[in-house]
């Protein structure tokens, strides 16, 4: 069989498999969600904050520092009862800190 290589966009890859398609769909999912809590975060600390994983209902934010994170851990309550509203299924949201 002769098989010509051809370029793909990632779009087309993502379409046409499952597993790719899947963690895509995640990411966008994990993006969306942090849009959805900014608004309620300080300004100072939005830029030093990622989307992370999601694990079934448990969520990952990926932080810059220790003081950002423990900032930002008070908050959680209030992000978790947010997304809840917004219709996310989140019942606990980690923090790890990335060094």
């Amino acid at each position: 069989m002769n098989r010509r290589n051809y370029p793909i966009t990632f779009q087309q890859a993502a379409q046409s498999s499952p597993t790719l398609a899947k963690l895509v769909a995640m990411t966008q999912d994990s993006s969306a969600r942090l849009q959805a809590i900014q608004p309620l975060m300080p300004i100072t600390l939005r830029k030093v904050v990622q989307a992370g994983p999601i694990d079934g209902s448990t969520w990952c934010l990926l932080v810059k520092s220790n003081a950002a994170a423990a900032k930002l851990r008070q908050l959680l309550p209030a992000f978790a009862a947010h997304l809840r509203v917004k219709g996310w299924d989140v019942t606990e949201i980690r923090l790890r800190v990335q060094t």
